[in-house]
């Protein structure tokens, strides 16, 4: 009978969690902003938020923008500390979007020869040939529920191409494998 139980307040929190966590962490983000921008209305500051974004964005072709922001570029790289979090920050954004993204190009490669065992991940420099020579790819590979990851350096060799989109093959490796989804179907709980 406890045995019953016990499975069913696991299924309940398997249901239960993710959809709480979620709200709670959407509802906080919402509120964290109006705060900042000392806004009464609920979500109207993360609405002015995106549209000041896509504001700025759109401008930053103009013949205004674009050298004021640059100006503003070189202020912030010149400072020691800022320049290595802005740099960061502006490589990570861009290799998610934009023009230069990196993570579009899911791989499998063999890190052991022979041994069958594959890892998921992405190539992001098609040729580091001043570090090594030309054959080699530097791949990432994103770790599990976790927001980091490894480059390694790969022989093209042991790169295998993926017919995966890159949204699924990243949400297949930060799940730890849990959320494989073949032919568009959900995973049943």
């Amino acid at each position: 009978m406890f045995q019953k139980i016990l499975a069913s307040f696991f299924r309940g929190l398997v249901l239960v969690a993710p959809v709480t966590i979620t709200i709670y962490i959407l509802v906080s983000a919402l509120r964290y902003v109006d705060e900042l921008l000392h806004i009464e209305f609920p979500g109207l500051g993360i609405f002015i938020l995106v549209s000041s974004i896509t504001l700025i964005g759109a401008l930053s072709k103009t013949l205004l923008i674009n050298p004021l922001l640059g100006y503003l570029e070189k202020i912030i790289t010149k400072v020691p500390l800022a320049a290595l979090i802005y740099s960061s920050l502006k490589d990570l954004l861009s290799a998610f979007v934009g023009d230069k993204r990196k993570f579009d190009q899911p791989v499998l490669v063999e890190l052991v020869p022979g041994s069958g065992i594959l890892k998921v991940g992405f190539i992001t420099q098609q040729t580091i040939e001043p570090v090594v020579s030309p054959d080699y790819r530097a791949v990432y590979f994103p770790h599990s529920y976790n927001i980091s990851g490894e480059v390694m350096l790969v022989p093209s060799h042991r790169i295998q191409s993926m017919e995966w989109k890159s949204a699924d093959a990243m949400k297949f490796v930060v799940s730890g494998g849990v959320a494989f989804h073949k032919n568009g179907e959900q995973n049943a709980i």
